[in-house]
């Protein structure tokens, strides 16, 4: 079984694209995966370009020896791109393995710990903030909003949702200066009082909407500086928050954070591979560590997870892109123990179901695992091909 062609397709999925691997055998099996241009990765698909003649003619089957291969040619560049590009082949060839034993990729990994994953309902108001015409969802601009939004969740029957800082009022911003997005905060990234007041407006509001028995995570970003995370942190402790979510780039300044604040602290979803990870676990940086699967590969995800395990650290995916993604996620959450909650994005547009033979089945907030060979989907081409990808 060797692999004989190696493409990729792309799908406008409203304020971004998405984008998918086709790796095809010699005896028309295909492996698909999913991975992201838009969320920092600009130049995957020019680097899979590059990496497919390395592959080409290959035994799809031995996905361990191409990964080991793929990573030491590129090695001196590691990480970025390059790993974004690894980890999107080495999930199109789990799945192609996976289909050609007849089995779910999971069965690879060691089976099943569980059956059903608990969901929290991820970018909770940030995408009616910022992209509601882009995306076709309703907007979200007042407290009331957010109320409502806090119901919207629960009467779907999720548990926990994820959101980011909004700054409300008559001229309603996403506060995400760490991105370089609208409204002040940018270069400096500091915690200015009118952003601790808004944060925790908006969480009230949350509160009131959901009730007492829904979890509140809180993802700050890359928005702030060591001081300014602590400061958010201590401003809502009193709201009971599951964890609140940190990009940072130094494991000591984390672990400081994280010693100083009552909040289980997570972190990590923008590293590559176990390297990157290590001084996360060894410096006692983080409660919970975020792992991009799509950027890994979910084998490599699996290694780090057991890693993390090693230092009793629970991991979560990063899970905001297409339902292909999804499946891939809830493979790997279906192999790990040490899994605390996987994210999801219930806000997309009105063609995202159509872009894959089988959406995942949610049920009560929870991701019911499939059974189907490889991750369970096909990317639906005509589709994909019907909702071509625009230039942003």
């Amino acid at each position: 079984m060797k692999i004989a062609r190696v493409e990729h397709l792309h799908a406008d999925a409203g304020q971004r694209n998405f984008d998918f691997l086709k790796l095809t055998t010699d005896d028309g099996l295909v492996g698909w995966s999913e991975y992201n241009e838009s969320f920092g990765g600009l130049g995957v698909s020019a680097v899979i370009d590059g990496l497919a003649p390395l592959i080409i003619g290959r035994d799809a089957r031995a996905w361990e020896t191409i990964v080991t291969q793929l990573y030491a040619v590129r090695r001196q560049a590691s990480g970025g791109v390059i790993q974004q590009a690894i980890g999107a082949i080495e999930n199109a060839l789990l799945d192609v393995k996976a289909k050609a034993l007849g089995v779910p990729v999971y069965e690879l990994l060691g089976g099943p710990q569980r059956d059903r994953i608990r969901l929290y309902w991820s970018h909770c108001g940030t995408y009616r903030l910022q992209w509601s015409k882009e995306m076709q969802i309703p907007a979200l601009r007042t407290l009331q909003d957010c109320v409502n939004m806090g119901k919207e969740v629960v009467s779907r029957g999720f548990t926990a949702l994820k959101t980011n800082v909004f700054v409300l009022g008559a001229d309603a911003y996403l506060h995400s200066p760490g991105f370089a997005r609208r409204g002040p905060g940018f270069p400096e990234l500091n915690a200015d009082r009118h952003v601790f007041n808004a944060v925790r407006n908006q969480l009230a509001a949350f509160r009131e909407g959901t009730g007492p028995d829904v979890d509140i995570l809180v993802d700050l970003n890359f928005n702030f500086k060591t001081e300014g995370f602590l400061k958010i942190a201590r401003a809502i402790e009193p709201f009971d928050i599951f964890w609140i979510e940190i990009d940072t780039r130094d494991a000591k300044a984390l672990h400081y954070i994280r010693s100083r604040t009552t909040i289980p602290v997570a972190s990590c979803e923008c590293l590559f591979g176990r390297r990157d990870y290590r001084p996360y676990f060894e410096n006692q940086s983080v409660d919970v560590a975020i792992i991009d699967t799509p950027w890994n590969g979910v084998a490599e995800s699996a290694k780090i997870a057991a890693m993390a395990d090693a230092y009793e650290v629970n991991v979560a995916p990063h899970n905001f892109y297409g339902h292909l993604a999804t499946l891939m996620n809830a493979h790997f959450c279906a192999v790990v123990p040490n899994l605390r909650i996987m994210e999801i994005d219930p806000d997309v547009v009105p063609w995202y179901d159509e872009l894959v033979t089988n959406p995942p089945e949610i049920k009560d907030g929870h991701l019911i695992l499939s059974s189907r060979p490889g991750w369970g989907t096909e990317v639906n081409e005509a589709a994909v091909r019907a909702h071509p990808p625009r230039k942003r």
